[in-house]
């Protein structure tokens, strides 16, 4: 069955089901998703939690920070996991009003329906490895298959809105008693509405007299961004973000380790 959106046309089996299951990434990982604590948000870096290390979480997503499928504010909710110290992956759903899908004609409304993609990142060197200067490398991708139209990687348009490839590389950098991360990453895509080629960078600082904060500035290939996080009772994590220095994105991302 195939849906008119207001903007495109999507294929909806393959992506969602007409009910929408419980709703809501500390992602955002993603241009979409908010990893405040790993840097993340939405250029990619090269931080990785400890592996057995999980989150779950929720954003509340304004329309400025999502692709231009989604014309109005929505939610997501997410689960990461690093697996093994060099792999994390992440499952990701963000909510489609039943407006833009067109089902208010059959009595939906609101939020009915959800995008759902898979993300991966790999670490290909670990910071200092083999050289005291050398950055920490990841390779990584999200939402890079769907089966929309008979499948394709990197979907040029439908479904894979969240499609993107990237590498990213960090340094941290002592400055006196204070130390600053400093990320790089190049991202590309396929699609045609909302199109990734370029660098990104950012720079995030954890103060020594306040550890459980954590602020970041970024340039995510396309706008600036400033975000901050704050980490409560061990596990609870506090995020916002201001894309294009004004637009509020926040959430909330639960975070633990497997024994």
């Amino acid at each position: 069955m195939q849906l008119n959106l207001k903007h495109e046309i999507i294929h909806n089996e393959n992506k969602a089901n007409v009910y929408c299951d419980t709703a809501y990434q500390c992602i955002i990982h993603a241009f979409g998703s908010i990893d405040l604590w790993n840097y993340r948000l939405h250029a990619p870096s090269a931080e990785m939690q400890k592996d057995k290390t999980v989150m779950l979480g929720g954003n509340f997503m304004n329309k400025e920070i999502t692709p231009p499928t989604w014309y109005y504010h929505t939610y997501n909710y997410f689960l990461n996991v690093t697996i093994l110290p060099w792999m994390e992956v992440a499952y990701t759903c963000t909510l489609f009003k039943a407006e833009a899908l067109g089902l208010k004609p059959y009595g939906y409304s609101g939020f009915t329906n959800q995008d759902r993609y898979f993300s991966i990142r790999l670490r290909a060197l670990k910071e200092g490895q083999f050289w005291r200067y050398m950055p920490a490398v990841v390779f990584g991708t999200s939402d890079p298959f769907t089966s929309s139209g008979g499948g394709s990687i990197g979907s040029t348009e439908g479904n894979g809105y969240y499609s993107r490839f990237y590498a990213a590389a960090t340094k941290h950098i002592s400055i006196g008693k204070e130390e600053i991360g400093v990320h790089f990453s190049y991202l590309y895509n396929k699609r045609k509405e909302y199109k990734l080629n370029g660098i990104a960078a950012g720079i995030s600082y954890n103060p020594t007299f306040a550890p459980e904060l954590r602020m970041i500035a970024e340039y995510d290939s396309k706008d600036f961004a400033l975000g901050a996080t704050y980490l409560l009772l061990k596990h609870l994590h506090i995020q916002v973000e201001l894309q294009k220095m004004k637009y509020f994105t926040g959430g909330l991302c639960f975070q633990f380790r497997l024994k």
